[in-house]
């Protein structure tokens, strides 16, 4: 069977090559077609859990309090920002936005009311009332206002009063939006429950029409960014303005990742290039190896396609591991090919290319092999663009190892050897050659330097975190971080946080019949349009409301005076902020049950929206408090602050666990980094487990095995090690390092040990075979480690700072194990690897 399979591709590649042609076209021309279909994905949604219980939850607050996406304009004027000539700039700025399209509305410091400037009654507000323009309105009361007002501090305005912030609110595709909520409730009942069959064929229905709407959306989203911006370069003639909130970060990621792959491709690809031309010094060598990269690549850029697979910030340097893990496939086939034409001058290309294989079949297929293994971990992180990345990353090894050995051969097949044949005067041999002949001569004191430094680095590894700013994955020459640093310092804050308080469970469980016999009490003490204004308003708030009432609501002031005292949080919003503005409109005092219940009913509906709406559920059984995280706060750790918050509610307030939910962005990406730290530092152990498996079926040997995967343990080690030293946390990019080094560290080290064994097997002494093995493999190994490490570190003119990390860390890992497999590989296998 093997032998059968064995001549049809030789037929295939060497002989008939016009029939592997017409499939490699058709195989281009198909994934050409496809690759129109690939898209690029920076949206909130391509940065959460798949499955996450608060995301759920998350949703079903937004659609209560009516969340709607919007971006914030920082206006910091030339001049004094309550001047006439500002005011009339800003509102020259809020019109030119309002009338865009794509905006719903645009709430600045002109369109507010104004309750103290003069102050105003309760009675007064009912009739309406002012904003910053009205001629009534007293400016200069206004400025105290809005430094001291605690709805509008810290929010439209800074304390100084030398910066304002406009809300821009932009329309909501509520086609998308009732799409997504379909989808979402049937994941949620797939992953409780099997689905049936029409609604297993409603949700492919559904999904797919979400993403086609949901990609219209993002393009339409990034043209509304532009559009904005273009407003705002039109007044930047007299005033500082910054731009910030989720859609501008999204749109801005979306263009970091669109010039990221252009950029790694293009210096990635000329890089390879100008190394191979350096190293093989053949135009044969430099076209070959590209020509096979530039398939696999288009192949790829199809399948993500076919597949809808969009490409995030975690995956935009797909391209480059493309690029790198099938370059490092050629040249270990081309240096063989070099290395045989040395030995054999006469042979024909052909003999030479069915030697070529035969000799690296074996060993690709297992390098192949443990190299999706490593990236198949990734697929259990339980984070989309993770998984999408890791299952990307899988299928460019398929392709990469399918691709070079159909055309490796087919290429060269036909032509006529030419002559060049490795030699072992370059540079690469004298290299690998002083690593030899130095651990020969230092062979002890080279074990006890890795002893130590496995020490060092499983040290490091225990500081290891995940806490980080989101903030710092931004260069501060960017937009997103002048405008979260911004919005931090005058605005109240950038990372969304809310805190839901429910009433207790045993209050829903009291006997209705008392609820009403209460109500009905209280409707005898007043007069009857009073107690039925309170009993029920149009609202749904009723005598039987558990935290609208003064002394429910005294408790949510304690809990916002607590909320607002912790360092991280900037701005709190809640219905303590409303109680201050009545108690300010009720001539300073706080309102009893009694006002609670006239006032809730006759302040004017826009008062309504903007006091009570967006605090309070319409049964008055729930509380929201919206909070402002300074996400530029250097002692901002996010996990332990969700912990403390939960705690302090619990101990401090006497609240029950049940009543608690915490919600917002801050929440979903601290999910996010909690889970990558379990599923992928916890899971090292089961791929190291796997590959040594596969290594133990390679060279029949448990021995081998457990060497073969040490010096890939150590190059990993110490990368997870020194980001423990240097407090550099994981994060979505950077905790991908350890499964790449583990994939593409052990292929050399399959390649070297292959080698040794052959040449053991030949009957060469053990000093000897590893002289030979650095002097034949040795090569392949160290070119390719060169070329992907440099390869690696072009990532770090990415503008996205984890793409950054996540090159130097990656390339300096490469060189590292490049080291180990010429060093600490030998050693072990001279010392406890197989006899002759």
């Amino acid at each position: 069977m093997l032998k059968s399979l064995a001549a049809l591709y030789y037929r295939l590649t060497l002989e008939r090559r016009w029939i592997t042609g017409a499939l490699l076209l058709a195989l281009a021309v198909g994934a050409v077609w496809f690759a129109q279909d690939f898209r690029l994905d920076a949206s909130a949604d391509s940065l959460i859990l798949e499955n996450d219980e608060d995301l759920r939850y998350y949703r079903e607050i937004a659609k209560r309090y009516g969340a709607q996406e919007s971006v914030v304009v920082a206006y910091t004027p030339q001049g004094d920002l309550f001047s006439d000539e500002v005011l009339a700039r800003i509102k020259a700025l809020r019109d030119e936005l309002e009338a865009l399209e794509p905006v719903s509305a645009v709430t600045s410091l002109l369109d507010v009311p104004l309750l103290d400037s003069p102050r105003m009654t309760l009675s007064e507000v009912q009739d309406g009332t002012r904003t910053l323009l009205d001629p009534q309105t007293d400016r200069a009361l206004a400025r105290k206002e809005f430094a001291n007002s605690p709805l509008y501090k810290n929010l439209l305005t800074d304390p100084a009063g030398e910066t304002t912030g406009m809300l821009v609110l932009l329309k909501t595709d509520e086609q998308a939006r009732e799409l997504l909520t379909r989808r979402e409730d049937l994941r949620e009942k797939a992953y409780r429950e099997t689905l049936s069959a029409p609604e297993q064929a409603e949700l492919e229905r559904v999904s797919a029409a979400y993403r086609e709407i949901s990609g219209a959306q993002q393009d339409r989203q990034q043209q509304t960014i532009a559009q904005i911006r273009e407003v705002i370069r039109r007044h930047e003639d007299k005033a500082s303005i910054v731009l910030g909130g989720l859609p501008m970060i999204a749109s801005d990621m979306i263009d970091f990742v669109r010039a990221d792959i252009r950029l790694f491709s293009v210096l990635v690809g000329g890089f390879l290039i100008l190394l191979l031309a350096l190293a093989f010094r053949q135009l044969r060598w430099v076209a070959l190896p590209v020509s096979i990269c530039v398939a696999v690549s288009v192949v790829m850029l199809g399948q993500l396609g076919l597949m809808h697979w969009p490409v995030t910030v975690v995956s935009s340097n797909f391209t480059s591991l493309t690029l790198i893990i099938t370059l490092s496939l050629v040249v270990h086939l081309v240096v063989r090919y070099r290395e045989l034409q040395g030995e054999k001058p006469q042979a024909s290309s052909a003999e030479l290319v069915r030697e070529t294989i035969r000799s690296k079949l074996a060993p690709s297929i297992f390098t192949a092999a443990t190299t999706m293994v490593s990236f198949g971990s990734l697929i259990i992180a339980d984070i989309r663009p993770v998984i999408d990345f890791g299952q990307m990353m899988v299928w460019s090894v398929v392709w990469a190892f399918v691709l070079t050995f159909v055309m490796f051969p087919w290429l060269l097949a036909g032509s006529k050897p030419k002559d060049g044949g490795a030699g072992n005067s370059d540079v690469s041999a004298r290299i690998t050659q002083g690593f030899a002949l130095s651990i020969r001569k230092a062979g002890g004191t080279v074990l006890a330097l890795y002893a130590v430094l496995i020490v060092v680095a499983v040290a490091g590894i225990a500081r290891l975190g995940v806490e980080n700013r989101f903030i710092d994955y931004f260069k501060d020459s960017t937009e997103i971080y002048q405008g979260m640093v911004l919005i931090d310092k005058k605005l109240g804050g950038t990372t969304p946080l809310e805190v839901i308080l429910d009433a207790p469970p045993s209050f829903f469980e009291e006997d209705e019949d008392e609820v009403d016999e209460f109500a009905a009490d209280f409707a005898d003490d007043f007069a009857d349009d009073f107690a039925d204004e309170y009993a029920s308003d149009d609202t749904g708030i009723t005598a039987s409301s558990y935290w609208y009432n003064s002394f429910a609501l005294h408790d949510a002031k304690q809990i916002h005076a607590y909320l607002e005292s912790l360092p991280e949080t900037g701005k709190v919003l809640s219905m303590a902020t409303t109680m201050e503005l009545i108690t300010l409109l009720n001539h300073g005092d706080a309102p009893d049950d009694f006002t609670l219940s006239i006032m809730h009913g006759r302040l004017p509906p826009t008062i309504k929206e903007q006091l009570f709406d967006p605090y309070m559920s319409e049964d008055g059984n729930q509380l929201r408090f919206s909070i402002r995280v300074i996400d530029s706060d250097q002692n901002l750790r996010r996990d332990a602050l969700l912990k403390k918050i939960r705690k302090d509610l619990i101990e401090q307030f006497d609240l029950k666990p049940e009543q608690i939910h915490l919600a917002g962005a801050l929440v979903l990406y601290n999910n996010v980094l909690q889970s990558l730290f379990e599923s992928q530092i916890l899971t090292l152990s089961a791929v190291f487990g796997a590959i040594v498996l596969m290594l133990w079926f390679l060279f029949r040997s448990p021995r081998l095995a457990l060497i073969g995967v040490l010096p890939t343990v150590f190059a990993a080690s110490m990368i997870l090690g020194l980001m423990g030293w240097l407090n550099i946390p994981l994060d979505i990019m950077t905790i991908t390092i350890a499964a790449i080094t583990i994939g593409i560290g052990v292929d050399n080290t399959i390649h070297y040990t292959h080698r040794f064994q052959d040449e053991i097997h030949a009957g060469v002494e053990r000093w000897q075979a590893m002289i030979n093995t650095h002097g034949s493999v040795g090569r392949a190994i160290y070119l390719t480690s060169v070329i992907v490490t440099l390869g690696f570190s072009i990532l770090a003119l990415s503008n996205f700072v984890p793409i950054v990390l996540f090159g130097l860390f990656t390339g300096l890992a490469m060189l590292l194990a490049l080291i180990a497999n010429l060093t600490l590989l030998p050693l072990l296998l001279v010392k406890l690897g197989p006899k002759a």
